[in-house]
């Protein structure tokens, strides 16, 4: 599992630019499932074949990362940038970035004003990102626009590393970690159900992958696998968050206060029996904050039964997260064992 983690991880795909991801997920599963198809969306659709009559289940994971892309080039040859997904302004200044082109990648650090030459009000304040640039070593426009074009993508390298206690470390975890679980569940499956593993694009930015692909599929339920936000480090108070990374994968009941996903009941109850019969470890989540691609998925066509499991992941949206390795493992067992005892 760490292995193919790291290859997730250290792979590249902000949303819409998903190609690294999806060859990842290809090259692993093309001697474990009965079709393979890419949509136009880009949704990587994997199918192992249940027997008939049996019902049919959607894993959905986002392939797609945060990231940025090019949006104007300067006479000074700096470039200007927009934001793709959910990116909080203070953790991109002085990163080093790479951008994407037809001819490779081109390094380059975001600059701002220098701290020095800041005011103390100014100094007080989280610098935005439209009073940022990237530096890529461009002496004017015409020297930069040689290099990169309007419209590559912009994305961050992080190496994957083992941390103690069962902890990894690595870049896009959110979703890389749901990848890895479906990827690995469809590796293992061996149900009688009809399994769709579905590497979708664009949650980032509007759900828009498994909006399209669940429409296409129709399954009679489905898994969204992704990650959640624990609170298990300083500045999370238990009641904002008592989840936890190490206690087990994360069986949420209702995320954006009911405005994304209220878990199908039906679903839950499958998924806690499935738990509990396995010996799985497991955690119960009622969140407030951000949505998955379940959100998407359960209202579409009539209506499908709709369930998110998400191992915990720290600092999510940033160029590196955290997450128990158990964890994700543990979640394999737990979609293994609720898809046999269907």
């Amino acid at each position: 599992m760490k292995d193919l983690l790291k290859k997730l991880s250290e792979a590249c795909g902000i949303s819409g630019f998903e190609d690294e991801v999806r060859e990842v997920i290809k090259d692993e599963l093309k001697d474990y499932v009965d079709e393979m198809e890419t949509d136009v969306m880009g949704n990587l659709i994997t199918t192992h074949k249940g027997k008939e009559g049996k019902p049919s289940v959607m894993l959905a994971s986002h392939m797609d990362e945060i990231g940025l892309m090019v949006s104007y080039i300067d006479d000074q040859g700096f470039l200007r940038f927009i934001k793709i997904g959910g990116i909080n302004d203070q953790m991109l200044s002085n990163q080093e970035v790479f951008i994407q082109t037809e001819n490779g990648e081109v390094p380059g650090i975001i600059g701002s004003k220098p701290p020095h030459l800041t005011s103390a009000a100014e100094a007080k304040k989280i610098i935005p990102f439209k009073d940022m640039f990237i530096d890529i070593g461009a002496k004017d426009k015409e020297d930069a626009e040689k290099m990169v074009s309007i419209g590559d993508p912009v994305v961050f390298h992080t190496t994957f590393k083992e941390y103690p206690n069962d902890l990894v470390m690595g870049k896009a975890l959110d979703n890389r970690v749901g990848c890895a679980v479906m990827t690995e569940v469809m590796k293992q499956t061996t149900t009688d159900a009809t399994v769709y593993g579905v590497g979708t694009v664009q949650e980032e930015v509007g759900l828009k992958g498994a909006k399209t692909s669940s429409f296409k599929l129709n399954p009679d339920m489905a898994i969204a696998l992704d990650v959640t936000i624990p609170g298990d480090h300083p500045g999370v108070k238990p009641e904002d968050t008592p989840i936890a990374t190490g206690k087990g994968p994360v069986i949420v009941l209702a995320d954006a206060s009911g405005r994304g996903l209220i878990s199908n009941p039906m679903m839950k109850k499958l998924m806690i029996e499935a738990a509990e019969a396995a010996g799985i470890d497991y955690q119960l989540e009622v969140g407030d904050g951000g949505t998955t691609d379940a959100t998407a998925i359960h209202l579409n066509r009539d209506g499908i039964p709709t369930i998110t499991v998400s191992p915990a992941s720290r600092y999510i949206h940033t160029p590196q997260s955290i997450v128990n390795i158990k964890d994700v493992e543990d979640a394999v067992k737990l979609i293994v064992e609720f898809l046999n005892r269907l």
